[in-house]
């Protein structure tokens, strides 16, 4: 009887260990930038910031070129002018410089919000796909070689361990 129970029991542990070594883990990786500067898409994307950098750059152009002829204005005729004008002039040229330096800060966030605007469909587009693959393939984790973190994990075969460590550390 001994002999049968042990028998019994090995061949319970043999049996689970291929049952862990049969649950096998793919794991893939890929350059998310790589992907991103290879999509068709981002010709357009770029086609369509250059042109509002220039756009803006012409905006700032023809408000320097206003700064400018009225600062050679003010320095040909500055030793005829009343004090009363010359101040004024003074005040409108720094106005003018103030008004060129808040453009160029706004544009450079301008800027900056319309790229995001135009990437973020791009990007989501290239994370759907990555993990459509990813679910076809059968892979168990997908890392994002560009970004560092996990972009694609299976659910049903990971496990969270966040309830397990808020029970560690006493949290509800």
């Amino acid at each position: 009887m001994k002999k049968l129970i042990g028998i019994l029991a090995f061949t319970m542990l043999v049996g689970l260990g291929q049952e862990l070594v049969a649950q096998t883990f793919k794991f893939g990786h890929i350059n998310s930038d790589e992907l991103f500067m290879q999509m068709p898409e981002r010709d357009t994307l770029i086609a369509q910031l250059e042109a509002y950098q220039t756009e803006l750059s012409n905006m700032e152009e023809l408000m320097q070129v206003e700064f400018n002829n009225k600062y050679n204005d003010y320095i040909n005729t500055a030793e005829t002018l009343t004090d009363l004008v010359r101040q004024t002039k003074e005040e409108e040229l720094q106005s003018l410089t103030e008004k060129i330096n808040n453009f160029r800060q706004r544009a450079q966030q301008d800027l900056q919000q319309k790229q995001a605007e135009l990437t973020q469909p791009v990007l989501q587009k290239a994370e759907k796909a990555i993990k459509d693959v990813a679910k076809e393939n059968g892979f168990t984790y997908v890392f994002d070689l560009a970004r560092g973190p996990i972009i694609y994990f299976d659910e049903a075969v990971s496990i969270d361990i966040l309830p397990l460590v808020k029970t560690k550390l006493g949290i509800e």
